[in-house]
């Protein structure tokens, strides 16, 4: 019996097949057996309205899923467009997580579905159209990570991470009370790191898997909003609920490589993310805000020797790493290129030396919205009313970013309300 779960079952064994070659987003699918889902429907432009409970992306941030109060659908992101839905009668799901863009889904159930519980967690297979495997908790299970080789279950005050293969516990990690389910993993094969909330207020607890090895990095004085990891696990950037500062930490040594300002007065910070280079870092504010920050930390590994300028600093191992290459990170004391203060850092007090935004965006709006990078210096930005931006910035200017492409990808009901 786990501690806080109070059963784990498998409806069916998993196997060697349990990833087909299907992916999702393609047009045909093979579907047998019974299911409660009906048949994919790839039409943005429908008059069905519904209530949108859930937005995230997949782990290569080119597309995103959105739970409904009706089921769930995927939508690519370059271009916007429903790659397929598929709805309940029993009402909708609050979480749905991608793994990548195969075929296999976790979902969790909305309060309002009479079929599946908040507590409990589907490993949905949309190849076969079944449920693989199913978690069942004692509480409502408040987020959900995979990996190729990893389930990753949080619950408001313990976090369990299973082997995807045989479905066996693996560990288990007590957090600090986290009704947002806040949690993050890297993606790349070679290392499994996951950051949670410490026991302490503003402390972050980063495990690194395949060094066996745990730190603790105290981010903030107040209670932690929102963080990020880059996707093999050496970066953390967080933000507290005070929303005006986010730092940047190395996971391996837990120090502050790097400290950006959203601004000065509070505000919630939704989303951050790094570019997959590492040169930016974005976030979206609970004041209808996207900002992004260049990053003064460089990081060189596979392409050090095409960049002999690559700044070198402490040697960071990737865990459990076929390659002999080790990823390099140290924080670049240049100046910020977009502050005219910082002639006077070290005088002027933290308020004026913190780093400000490179370029920003102000939506219409008050909604939350989560972000990404896109290509050839684009953000993308997804929103709980049903919205989708794709914007470009100024890689050498900065400044106001320009509107690419504006969808309304879901319509939404005009009065809220609890669908069974």
């Amino acid at each position: 019996m786990l501690a806080g779960a109070s059963s784990h079952t498998s409806s069916s064994k998993m196997s060697q097949g349990i990833f087909p070659t299907s992916r999702i987003g393609n047009s045909e699918f093979p579907y047998s057996g019974a299911s409660s889902f009906s048949q994919p429907i790839a039409d943005m432009n429908d008059n069905d309205e519904t209530d949108l409970l859930s937005i995230s992306w997949n782990q290569d941030y080119d597309c995103f899923a959105a739970g409904t109060s009706h089921g769930f659908r995927i939508y690519n992101c370059e271009p916007c467009k429903e790659t397929f839905r598929r709805d309940l009668k029993c009402g909708g799901f609050k979480i749905v997580e991608m793994l990548f863009r195969c075929n296999i889904l976790a979902l969790v159930g909305a309060v309002a579905n009479s079929h599946y519980q908040p507590n409990k967690v589907l490993i949905w297979d949309d190849h076969q159209s079944r449920c693989i495997t199913e978690f069942t908790f004692r509480s409502e299970v408040r987020g959900v990570k995979l990996r190729h080789d990893r389930i990753v279950v949080v619950l408001e005050h313990r976090i369990y991470v299973y082997s995807f293969t045989d479905l066996k516990l693996l560990h288990q990690i007590e957090t600090l009370a986290n009704p947002r389910g806040l949690c993050c993993i890297s993606h790349n094969k070679n290392t499994f790191v996951l950051a949670c909330q410490g026991l302490r207020q503003g402390q972050i607890r980063v495990e690194h898997f395949g060094l066996n090895m745990t730190k603790f990095i105290d981010a903030h004085d107040s209670q932690i909003s929102c963080f990020a990891l880059t996707s093999d696990g050496l970066l953390l950037a967080t933000a507290s609920v005070k929303g005006t500062l986010i730092r940047v930490f190395n996971t391996m040594n837990r120090s502050l490589l790097q400290e950006v300002r959203r601004g000065v007065d509070r505000a919630e910070i939704n989303s951050i993310a790094f570019s997959q280079n590492v040169q930016w870092l974005a976030a979206s504010s609970g004041k209808g805000t996207v900002h992004v920050f260049r990053l003064t930390v460089r990081v060189s590994g596979e392409d050090s020797l095409t960049q002999p300028n690559a700044i070198q600093g402490p040697t960071l191992f990737h865990q459990n790493s076929s390659s002999s290459l080790d990823p390099l990170i140290s924080p670049n004391t240049g100046a910020n290129p977009n502050s005219s203060l910082s002639f006077m850092r070290g005088v002027l007090p933290k308020y004026f030396s913190s780093e400000w935004s490179f370029a920003r965006l102000h939506l219409p709006g008050n909604t939350r919205f989560i972000v990404t990078f896109g290509s050839q210096n684009t953000v993308i930005i997804v929103g709980m009313d049903g919205s989708f931006y794709r914007c470009s910035f100024d890689p050498v200017h900065g400044g106001e970013m320009v509107r690419q492409e504006h969808v309304r990808f879901l319509k939404l009901c005009v009065h809220h309300h609890a669908i069974c």
